[in-house]
Parts: structure tokens; sequence; C-alpha cells
């Protein structure tokens, strides 16, 4: 298979989706493992520690590179496959027979770009002033370092804000529900036995990680952490 039709055949985008699809998983852990340090009730201090570290030394900085190219790979060939997938049956997005077909599975285009209006509003939230206009209050307890901790609280006092967020999450919630197992199943994972638990450990995820990102921004707005 040639590098043209890595990114162009139907086999060689699944396996593209597949690939950039458990490079995000890995990165929401890390994601939400940091993030999860605002519930530390230290006024920020360990959240803004962790966000210092991951904005100050090259890996990370090489990874984030990384990070941006892997969300939009997984973008254009999630909006490809739709497209062959709506020329081909036009019903879109759908799981192999013998899997079953469930609406969140047929309609991973929909959610895959209320996803993307998400993380457009989230970069303009946080990304780019942490990391282009720098455009963030001075945390008191380290002179000269950004308190993204303090632009946190800030952005969740808005309802609507907050709202958004919220749905955002119930859209990712449902977009790993199927994206999950289906990333590992692109690269053969087809046993009865371990695709169950792979199904079961997705299901748990999708349930888990987009609940801990949820409840950050709700928490804020409610005043549970300050």
């Amino acid at each position: 298979m040639t590098w043209k039709q890595v990114f162009t055949s139907t086999i060689g985008q699944k396996f593209v989706m597949g690939l950039t699809g458990l490079f995000l998983i890995s990165f929401l852990v890390v994601h939400v493992g940091l993030n999860a340090t605002i519930w530390a009730d230290d006024n920020g201090r360990m959240f803004n520690d962790a966000a210092e570290w991951m904005g100050g030394t090259v890996v990370t900085r090489i990874l984030e590179v990384g990070l941006f190219i892997g969300i939009f790979l997984h973008i254009i060939q999630g909006y490809m496959l739709t497209a062959y997938n709506n020329s081909r049956r036009g019903t879109g997005y759908r799981v192999n027979k013998g899997y079953g077909s469930k609406w969140y599975s047929r309609t991973m285009g929909l959610l895959g770009t209320l996803i993307l209006l998400f993380l457009i509003m989230h970069i303009w939230h946080f990304w780019w002033p942490s990391r282009i206009t720098h455009d963030l209050p001075i945390d008191a307890y380290k002179d000269g370092r950004h308190n993204l901790y303090a632009r946190m609280i800030s952005v969740f006092q808005e309802p609507v804000v907050v709202i958004l967020y919220v749905l955002a999450c119930i859209s990712l919630a449902y977009h790993l529900a199927h994206g999950f197992k289906a990333s590992f199943r692109t690269f053969g994972v087809s046993n009865s036995r371990y695709y169950s638990l792979i199904k079961a450990c997705g299901y748990a995820f999708a349930i888990i990680v987009p609940l801990a990102f949820a409840m950050m921004p709700v928490s804020m707005y409610l005043g549970w952490i300050k």
C-alpha cells in the first residue's frame, strides 16, 4: 500500500482513523488526569504546576504538535469515511455487520462535528490565551507564572458556556462508546472473548472520562471548588 492509498483508500482511512483514535484516547487519559488536580482544594497550585510543566518542556511541546496533527487527520479521515458510507449506503457511518448497529455508531460524523465545534471553543478559551496571546492572570503563588486555574474559574462562571461544555462531553461519551472498540477492531481484535472485554472497557471509559470532564465546569460554576 502506497502512502497515497493510506490516506485515500477505505482500508487506509480506517487504519489512520484507528491509529489516531487510539492516540487521542491516550491523550484523554493524560488530560483528564492533569485536569482532575483542580479538585486538590489548594487554590489551583497543583493544577498550575501541571499546566506549567505541560507547556514548558520540549517533549510536551513536540507532543502538542503531534496532537494537533492527530486531531486533523482524525477529522479529515472521519469525514472522508462518512462521505464514502453515505454514498454507498445512504445511512452514514455504521459498524460492520455482525457487531450490531447503535444510533451513535451511525452518526459518528455528526457527533464528531459537535466535538470539533467544542474543540474550537476550548482552544479559544484556554490554549490560545495560554500559548499565543499570554493573556492570563498572574499566579500569586509563583512570580511571573500564568494562572490558568483562575482563567478556568472565570470562564466557567458563564452558565451558557457550562451547558455547552456538558453537551460536548455527552457527545464525546457517545463518540467514544463506538470509537473505542472500533479502533481496536481496526487492528484485528475480533476474538469474541477479547472483543467483549474491550467493549466493556470502552463503555466504562466512555462514561468515566466524559463525566469527569463535565463535572469540572459544573463544580466551578456551582462553587464546589474555588
